[in-house]
């Protein structure tokens, strides 16, 4: 007998008369619930033939921390929160040392900087809570995706207008712009591990299980282009314009190409054309291949040593935005090709 949950049991349908079955339920889920007779419970037919039974009025629950300092080793509470914030938690309790009032602020001021919606809601001498702000269900995954995507873009557009004569002072928030980018990626996982534990999250936001988990790895693929670009104003940046390179040639000339098979595959989140997914990714192997033979290239002859390691540098990072940008339409297709599986029963 099912007495908690995790547990399994078998139980018998009986026949109660015209087109009726009925199934018993086990007594201690119904006094969980707090459920009556003649209460309402939902049934929903789940498309791999399961049922799932909910209590049409539920009790939301609260998920919440304690994270001590005295169990933590010394300086892993950063790690601890944002592992607190990743696994969905929505409030979190800091207990700490009077000495280490200050330390303990700075930190929880990083892990704030990092995430979206945690504020303080109680704050003592020895202990601090944190609580959520932001209901997971509240904003759309693809409208994070969106964020992500246009600060990359953003920051990518200022360094080429920097590199064309701009002023410097364009993309010198490249690490502020960094850090926006991290944290939309990190309330995207953050939302994707709620709705592996919550399908009303998943139905509110209009999403399975699965496509959630593939968001993430998009939103994954997305930050690790941003890591490139804020690599390339970095070098940009500390080049400070004595290296002129031109739009017409390697590497320069890849950027537009690498945007646009991005941009498209943005677009195709939405609308999932195959063939579309394909030629960008196309697009971006050729971009791929042309820029390793620049690499090359560049090590032939007598050149300024400085000026070939920041090309270098340049068009190495332009390749691994290819790179991942390839990898974020693969997931597309993934996302495409689930869609279009269809389930048939096995013959026995």
């Amino acid at each position: 007998m099912a007495k908690q949950s995790g547990d399994k049991d078998v139980r018998k349908l009986q026949f109660t008369g015209g087109a009726t079955y009925t199934l018993s339920l086990p007594k201690v889920w119904v006094e969980h619930h707090d459920l009556r007779s003649r209460d309402g419970i939902q049934v929903d037919w789940r498309p791999s033939g399961a049922l799932r039974l909910t209590p049409f009025n539920t009790i939301e629950q609260i998920k919440k921390i304690t994270l001590s300092t005295r169990k933590i080793p010394e300086g892993a509470l950063l790690d601890h929160l944002m592992g607190a914030y990743l696994s969905g938690t929505d409030r979190i309790k800091i207990s700490f040392t009077s000495k280490e009032n200050s330390k303990i602020k700075r930190i929880i001021r990083t892990f704030q900087r990092s995430t979206r919606g945690f504020e303080i809601e109680e704050e003592l001498d020895e202990s601090i809570t944190l609580i959520t702000l932001i209901n997971a269900g509240e904003l759309p995954m693809r409208s994070s995706l969106n964020q992500m995507y246009m600060q990359l873009n953003s920051l990518m557009r200022d360094i080429l207008d920097v590199i064309s004569g701009e002023d410097k002072s364009l993309i010198e928030d490249y690490e502020e712009r960094e850090r926006e980018i991290d944290s939309l990626r990190f309330f995207i996982e953050r939302q994707a591990g709620i709705i592996l534990d919550s399908y009303k999250v998943a139905e509110r936001l209009n999403i399975g299980r699965r496509q959630a988990v593939e968001y993430s790895n998009l939103a994954r693929s997305l930050e690790r282009m941003a890591d490139h670009t804020n690599q390339i104003a970095h070098l940009v940046l500390e080049d400070n314009g004595k290296t002129k390179l031109s739009f017409d040639i390697p590497p320069l000339n890849q950027i537009p190409i690498w945007q646009g098979a991005l941009r498209a595959l943005m677009i195709n989140i939405r609308t999932n054309n195959a063939e579309e997914i394909e030629a960008a990714r196309n697009s971006l192997k050729s971009a791929q291949k042309i820029l390793k033979l620049h690499e090359r290239s560049l090590w032939t002859g007598r050149k300024d040593a400085n000026k070939l390691l920041f090309e270098d540098h340049i068009s190495e990072s332009i390749r691994r935005l290819c790179a991942y940008t390839r990898d974020f339409g693969e997931i597309l297709l993934n996302i495409l090709t689930y869609d279009c599986i269809v389930f048939d029963k096995r013959n026995n």
